[in-house]
Order: structure tokens, then sequence, then C-alpha cells
């Protein structure tokens, strides 16, 4: 094979294939389809897992452990990762972090955990904060701003008396 061979053949920009055209199109009459059959009617599809009959490999792997789709994604900040990206007197946000490349991806809610130290005085603004979190910013003598995201459902907890 020689290099200049690699792409004879490949058009960019594929003909559709013109189904029922007539017999000298080679697609004409059945269309492709054959004669009688499941895939000849009009309407039929198959399964995307379909293996001909034999187990599908989405049924013969195994399956463990829990995964709640319906949760929110939530990215999680460390103080001690602020500690070491914030000057003194910033205001730490969603926009600020992203710009830092801390809270990356797609997520829902922003929190921020209290591992690590803080020294310096920053306005940090997030959905929900650790505890710990929260003192060591106060501590610090900076700010805790926590934003309006979707109220978590609580269940009653209460008996009911009979």
């Amino acid at each position: 094979m020689n290099l200049n061979d690699v792409h004879r053949g490949i058009r960019k920009h594929k003909k559709p294939k013109r189904l029922g055209r007539g017999i000298g199109s080679g697609h004409g009459k059945t269309c492709g389809r054959g004669h009688k059959g499941q895939r000849s009617r009009a309407g039929w599809s198959q399964h995307p897992t379909f293996e001909g009959g034999q187990m599908p490999l989405v049924r013969r792997v195994p399956k463990r452990g829990f995964h709640n789709r319906f949760a929110p994604a939530v990215a999680i900040v460390n103080v001690a990762e602020l500690e070491a990206r914030f000057e003194a007197g910033d205001e730490v946000n969603a926009e600020t972090l992203k710009a830092r490349h801390l809270a990356k991806g797609r997520y829902d809610v922003l929190k921020i955990l209290g591992d690590g130290e803080l020294t310096k005085k920053l306005k940090v603004a997030a959905h929900r904060f650790s505890k710990s979190a929260r003192e060591k910013i106060e501590r610090a003598g900076g700010e805790v701003v926590v934003l309006p995201g979707k109220a978590p459902v609580v269940k009653d907890k209460q008996k009911k008396s009979d």
C-alpha cells in the first residue's frame, strides 16, 4: 500500500442510497430488504441490546451497588484550596472557582469542605458549607454567603399518633 492510496475512494459527502428506483439501480423492488420475514416489514425495529437470541451482554454482566441518577451533582472545594489560590479580601464564588480550575465540569450544588487551614479573610459564596468549613472561614474573619438552590426534601419524622 502506498501513502497516496490511503484516502482513495473515500468521499467526504457520500450520496444517500436511493431506494426503489428500478431494477437497474440494484436497490429496486424490495429496496434491499429481501423477501418476507420480520426485517422486510414496515415498522420493524430491534432492541438495541438484542444479540440474535444469545443472552445479551447487558444481562450477562453482574450489576452491583446503587446509583441515584436523580441526586444532584455536588462540586466540592476544600478550604486548603481556597488558601492556596486566593488572596486575602478576595470574593470566592462559582465564577472565580471555575476561573481558577477548582470547580470543574457541570454540577448542581457547590459545597465547601473544611479540609486544611484557612488564614486569609475571604467572602465565600456557595450552596452548602460543612460545619468545620463554616467555622474556619469565620475564624479567619471571612464571610459565609449561602446561595439559594433547590430546597432539600425533608420527610416527616413524626410518628402518627393512634
